[in-house]
């Protein structure tokens, strides 16, 4: 197989593919292959049935979050195209993915995203997903090293493997050089954590974390693996998963079941025996970590301007100094992740004139620019601004991560997304200005248990579910206390009740505004929690949950972005298919 002409990203696109997807999608519209059959080649193609019938959703992989400005533009154009949507939305993978498209437009979108090296294999399916990294790899101050080519060279050696095609469940990797470790390792299936050892760069490695309906922090496997040795680590790790884990019954299936069923131990024992069958074997890593240097495409000549209103607090919460001195790194706020096409094209020619033409994406749904020299800051930032993505607060409480939820994914229970855009955008900010002491708090919500969008670590989480009152269905919120990355290591949120969707923003009005009279000097919020407990929260929010009759309350019964009255539609999820 020959990859795509005009390959310019980390995963080389084939023209095979495209042509062999467009064959089998004819053959389906003609009855030749069954829906089932089609749905488990499709996945594994990065093709994902909606709730909407004959509406897909496309996921374009994207190792380490990286992206060009050219790529940028033709993920532009594809959504002004082909997406019902007419946006990108950025996952909590750091993969962009486009809702409402036909299939039959599909071959035609890979054909356009293959000349920019994109593709779309295997960022669904069980098989091994989009790998993920910091998005400051190789520019934050505390690192020991740069984990993105060792990212890329991972991508690059599973894309395609034979014997990971069909694994039990989806399979999820991270790598983190960070000390704040922003690529959650803990909840994957396998983390790196970037460590030196002796004066030997290699990794520390955890196997075995997820979230969804058993959260678990995955225990250390290995405390140190050299550079020679990571990759063999993650093959004997897949082939145990391979032969251990349950084809039977799909809820159970991840990695993290296999470690509860036959304990830690049992399950190091069967990694190293597939090791034993690897010894000998090598892995040039050299071409599979090839990557440009960020370096080498600055431009000469950097934009300039006056500073507008605004700017003060953009470089406060959304730029952080690089390890190379005099240069800085952007957060670009994206609200809910989601990059329509002006954004897109405007985004790619910002980063032209200001980086070279390269961005990020980040696990919490924004954009980064690296390689920015301070004077050229105020220029940005007027340009972000003047595009409409000049936004302050990255990584703050009026930053807010949502899955897309029931707008299109058949599991979820209630409309994420539109909590976060309706419910949400408006009173974050109204509590921010409140609330200072609570700038750090973190918001995740996700449509359904399954976690997309990662509510089991948010500082605050909410989780889709509905409750039952007056006869009638109410769309409701399962509220998680406590979860996050701190100092002392991975938090994973307790659940304090459910609360009715329009009661969401007076849980969390009343949740702040009991952390900050009741917080001593200089406490945090997860240190506020741990000496008060979550049983006053419990109470504080218990009210909430229940709403009036229809009659009075009519409101409540309606989901957020929603005008009819509420009712549980839930299909089958393609996430387990």
């Amino acid at each position: 197989m020959t990859p795509a002409v005009g390959t310019r990203g980390v995963l080389a696109p084939l023209e095979s593919e495209i042509e062999e997807f467009e064959a089998k999608g004819r053959a389906f519209r003609a009855g030749e292959i069954e829906p089932g059959d089609f749905r488990a080649w499709r996945l594994t193609r990065g093709i994902y049935g909606q709730r909407q019938a004959d509406n897909q959703m496309v996921r374009i992989k994207i190792p380490f979050g990286g992206l060009t400005a050219d790529q940028l533009d033709v993920i532009g154009d594809i959504a002004e195209t082909f997406a019902g949507s007419n946006k990108g939305h950025i996952t909590t993978r750091q993969n962009i993915q486009l809702h409402f498209v036909n299939l039959d437009n599909v071959p035609e979108i890979m054909r356009r995203l293959a000349p920019v090296g994109l593709t779309t294999r295997e960022a669904c399916s069980n098989t091994v997903r989009n790998v993920t990294a910091c998005p400051l790899a190789g520019v934050d101050p505390t690192e020991p090293f740069d984990v993105t080519p060792y990212t890329a060279a991972f991508a690059r050696y599973f894309l395609r493997k034979p014997e990971n095609q069909a694994l039990p469940r989806k399979f999820k990797v991270a790598f983190s050089g960070c000390r704040e470790d922003c690529a959650v390792l803990g909840i994957h299936d396998i983390g790196y954590q970037a460590v030196v050892k002796d004066g030997v760069p290699g990794f520390r490695v955890v196997a075995g974390g997820g979230t969804s309906t058993m959260p678990r922090k995955a225990p250390v496997i290995r405390e140190f693996v050299t550079f020679d040795e990571y990759l063999l680590l993650a093959e004997a790790i897949l082939a145990v998963f391979d032969k251990t884990g349950n084809r039977k019954n799909k809820n159970a299936a991840r990695m993290k079941f296999v470690l509860e069923k036959i304990g830690f131990e049992a399950f190091k024992d069967l990694v190293d025996e597939e090791l034993a069958k690897l010894e000998g074997k090598k892995i040039d890593l050299a071409p599979l970590m090839a990557l440009p240097s960020e370096e080498d495409v600055l431009p000469s000549d950097v934009p300039l301007a006056d500073p507008i209103p605004g700017f003060a607090e953009w470089r406060r919460t959304n730029v952080v100094a690089q390890k190379q001195a005099g240069y800085f790194s952007a957060f670009v706020t994206v609200p809910t992740g989601d990059l329509y096409p002006e954004f897109l094209r405007g985004l790619a020619a910002i980063s032209r004139r200001h980086n070279g033409g390269l961005v990020r994406t980040t696990i919490t749904q924004n954009v980064v620019l690296r390689w920015l020299r301070e004077e050229q800051l105020p220029a940005l930032h007027r340009d972000l601004f003047e595009l409409g993505l000049g936004g302050a607060g990255a990584r703050t409480l009026t930053d807010v991560v949502s899955c897309p939820g029931a707008t299109s994914c058949s599991l979820a229970i209630t409309a994420s997304i539109e909590l976060a855009r309706y419910g949400l955008s408006g009173a974050v900010q109204e509590l921010v200005a409140k609330y200072p002491e609570a700038e750090d708090v973190k918001i995740k919500i996700s449509g359904c248990p399954n976690g997309c969008g990662q509510h089991h670590l948010g500082t605050i989480g909410f989780e889709g579910a509905s409750t039952k009152q007056n006869e009638l269905q109410v769309p409701s919120y399962e509220m998680w206390i406590g979860g996050g990355n701190t100092p002392e290591g991975l938090r994973i949120g307790k659940r304090v009740g459910k609360v009715a969707a329009k009661r969401v923003p007076q849980a969390l009005e009343r949740v702040l505004a009991a952390f900050t009279s009741g917080k001593q000097d200089g406490e945090s919020f997860y240190a506020w929690l741990d000496r008060t407990g979550i049983e006053p929260i419990k109470e504080l929010i218990a009210d909430l949950r229940v709403v009036g009759p229809l009659y009075k309350d009519l409101d409540a019964y309606k989901d957020w972005g929603a005008d009819e009255v509420y009712v549980v539609v839930r299909g089958e999820g393609e996430c387990a298919a």
